[in-house]
């Protein structure tokens, strides 16, 4: 799998990534709709009419022509600020931007030799049910042991120091650290750009399990709020009442299981923000169970009892993180047209909370159902 200049066909909608400098107007308008410059070409003024295509594979190093042609049939090249046709001639002094939905950034990759539980693999993508604890991508303090570490040897693919994205431009979305469940990842240029098509037009089903604290009071409902950075704390994200601030995020849940002091949960991401059941849930009162981060690590229901609290205490040793899962994925697959489907049970932690929360409830400490209503 040839991945020089693999940029061209990797996408992240969950964008994390500090706002670069100043664009010029173009470019503020892409952003404004989620869209990133990664390469300008300016064509010189005695530059002789030629097919876009041609021109960006002269220009481009390392980049074959065919990529190219993918990246104009899913509309990331811009010329003179409109989405070029992919017969488009060029002509002297036009701008020519390649934009994608995620702000460059770069490190070295090593491949490391990390065992991975890969649910489906064939020529086009892998599906990996990713475990609790595992980084998806380098950075912060984590460079080695993460999936795209993993992943790298998987598929035997090196990337040097002199790359420019870490990401590799082969998984096209992520999870959290301590969030376990299926992730897709793309194995040419083809399943790059059709999956992150995909992703930005929000027609892949995800589907996640969640225990959140509380008693959730009606059986299903939708949480339409935008979501962007804390000013107060750059590593947690808050929902912003102001439209015009942070980004619009949609998360439909359904409440499958009761406990009283705790609610099993099924959410459904219409849009796919960092942190964002976690940041959803805590905003309507009903933190991820043991998410330390959104105040989810601290008893939010219950009794003032010792044994109560020591009940609460073992659960949060028997699921050390919060208590989140990405069960299900689906989308079309790139290669053959066909929808697919893919299920990942749930890990062993959560089961064994959930199993300890029955078992709690079940010898009579399951509170009163209009005592716990919100």
């Amino acid at each position: 799998m040839e991945l020089k200049d693999e940029r061209l066909a990797e996408f992240i909608d969950e964008d994390i990534i500090e706002s670069p400098d100043a664009p010029a107007d173009e470019a503020c308008e892409d952003e404004e709709q989620g869209m990133f410059e990664h390469f300008r070409l300016n064509v010189d003024k005695g530059q002789t009419p030629i097919r876009i295509d041609k021109y960006m594979a002269a220009h481009l190093e390392d980049t074959s022509r065919h990529r190219i042609q993918c990246a104009i049939r899913q509309q990331y090249v811009r010329v003179n600020g409109k989405v070029a046709k992919a017969n488009l001639i060029v002509r002297p002094e036009d701008v020519i931007r390649f934009v994608m939905p995620y702000r460059r950034r770069g490190m070295e990759i090593l491949p490391q030799d990390i065992p991975l539980d890969i649910v489906f693999e064939d020529g086009d993508l892998l599906v990996v049910n990713k475990a609790a604890g595992m980084v998806v991508h380098p950075g912060h303090g984590h460079f080695e042991g993460t999936l795209i570490n993993a992943l790298s040897y998987h598929l035997g693919i090196s990337q040097g120091p002199e790359a420019e994205d870490e990401r590799m431009g082969i998984l096209v979305h992520r999870i959290d650290k301590d969030t376990s469940g299926l992730l897709v990842v793309a194995k040419n240029d083809n399943s790059q750009l059709h999956l992150a098509r995909q992703f930005f037009e929000h027609s892949i089903e995800r589907l996640y399990t969640a225990v959140v604290w509380g008693n959730i009071k009606e059986d299903e409902g939708t949480i339409d709020a935008n979501i962007g950075r804390d000013p107060n704390d750059r590593l947690r994200f808050r929902v912003y009442d102001n439209p015009e601030k942070g980004k619009r995020a949609i998360t439909h849940y359904k409440v499958l299981e009761r406990f009283g002091f705790v609610t099993l949960v099924q959410c459904r991401l219409e849009t796919g923000r960092t942190h964002q059941i976690r940041v959803h849930m805590s905003s309507i009162g009903h933190p991820l169970f043991n998410d330390t981060r959104y105040g989810g690590s601290e008893i939010r229901k219950g009794t003032i009892y010792a044994k109560y609290r020591q009940f609460i205490e073992n659960c949060f040793k028997l699921c050390p993180r919060q208590a989140l899962h990405a069960g299900v994925l689906g989308f079309v697959h790139p290669g053959t047209g066909q929808r697919v489907h893919f299920e990942a049970p749930l890990p062993e932690d959560m089961a064994s909370l959930l199993d300890k929360w029955r078992r709690y409830c079940d010898s009579g400490n399951r509170p009163a159902e209009d005592a716990e209503e919100e």
